[in-house]
């Protein structure tokens, strides 16, 4: 298997109804999405066979992909308890898809990952996409948010942990 040049990091925004997933490579300060997707759950399927929908697809790209790393966005406050819950167990079925890979994962609060990506960690969704778009070199915006905020951790990430970077880590 022919090793390839660069870090890549697998990029999360965990939900239970959607998940954003964004896989981006840094060769040389060059930063280029590999894939992004949106993992959907069916309202109405029982919560257990979502979250294993979730953790299936999750593995599968990490076998796919074989990161170097997985950022996942932190989720740090919510107006709702049972939402906070829901997402909270969908970061659980996602970290178990990288139990036992010593992949090492890092989490991202919001502010940072705008931060990172506009320079402004309090920029609009429209702002983060528009740049995600620029500094990925994609013709279009990725949609919905989920897949563009997806690929904006995996850039905090790579960003933040660039060799000589003191970037916080999760």
């Amino acid at each position: 298997m022919k090793a390839r040049a660069g870090r890549v990091v697998l990029g999360i925004d965990p939900g239970i109804a959607s998940t954003g997933i964004g896989v981006v490579l840094d060769r040389d300060r060059t930063y280029r999405a590999l894939h992004f997707e949106l993992i959907r759950t069916k309202v109405g399927t029982p919560f257990p066979d979502r979250l294993a929908i979730l953790h299936r697809r999750v593995a599968g790209l990490v076998r796919e992909h074989r990161p170097d790393s997985m950022a996942m966005e932190r989720l740090f406050f919510s107006n709702n308890a049972k939402t906070a819950i829901a997402v909270g167990q969908a970061q659980g079925a996602i970290l178990l898809a990288f139990a036992g890979t010593g992949i090492p994962i890092s989490e991202y609060t919001p502010v940072q990952v705008k931060q990172a990506v506009t320079g402004d960690g309090r920029a609009e969704k429209p702002a983060v996409g528009d740049m995600i778009r620029r500094l990925l070199g994609l013709a279009e915006v990725p949609k919905p948010d989920d897949v563009a905020d997806a690929l904006a951790v995996a850039y905090c990430h790579l960003v933040s942990t660039r060799p000589g970077m003191d970037g916080r880590r999760g």
